[in-house]
């Protein structure tokens, strides 16, 4: 056999992260703003991409890759990404089964009706790691928590589906992403996985 015929094996490297509050989910920074980086938190390879976004204030599971089909995949709307949401005041089963239903949002300048979607109330908080800063103090009012699990990820969607039923997202954290869940991890912690299998 030919040197030029024998099989090229390309290994990728795969991790699960867990992005804390106000880290950047990318690698370059912006111009005029010096926020915390995902690079800041391990030494990656060259070529490490997050496959989707958390924006600067949401936190949670974050998924990076070298492998740019991998990253396709996970972004598809065939990958279920579920949230537990902090919202300010108390929400109602009406509220509950308009986001389940679909609501209108503003996505770059126009309107977009989200996809039907799975959200329930959490009964109890769920047990997450402390932010680091406050949400807010209790004095000012109920908040609760719910679960919401979308197939689609536009900028800032899910924050902008609470807002919609008059529900503003005070803390968003990532915790599943089709089978891989945040579990125990805790903020900054980076796993390296032999595969992301989703």
């Amino acid at each position: 056999m030919s040197e030029a015929a024998l099989p090229t094996e390309q290994t990728h490297f795969h991790y699960v992260i867990y992005k804390p509050f106000r880290y950047l989910s990318q690698f370059v920074p912006e111009s005029r703003k010096r926020k915390p980086l995902l690079g800041e938190l391990f030494n990656f390879p060259d070529n490490t991409m997050a496959i989707g976004r958390l924006d600067h204030d949401s936190e949670g599971l974050l998924l990076l890759t070298t492998d740019g089909m991998q990253s396709h995949l996970i972004r598809s709307k065939s990958v279920e990404k579920e949230y537990y949401v902090q919202v300010d005041g108390e929400a109602s089963a009406e509220q509950v089964q308009q986001l389940q239903q679909g609501v209108e949002i503003g996505i770059s300048g126009g309107k977009y009706q989200t996809l039907p979607c799975e959200v329930k109330r959490l009964v109890a908080e769920p047990k997450l790691p402390e932010r680091g800063k406050k949400v807010r103090d209790a004095r000012h009012g109920p908040t609760s928590w719910l679960s919401i699990t979308i197939t689609e990820g536009k900028n800032r969607q899910v924050r902008k589906m609470t807002a919609a039923v008059g529900l503003p997202t005070l803390r968003l954290v990532r915790v599943r992403i089709g089978a891989i869940h945040l579990k125990q991890m805790q903020p900054g912690e980076v796993i390296p996985v032999t595969s992301l299998a989703i």
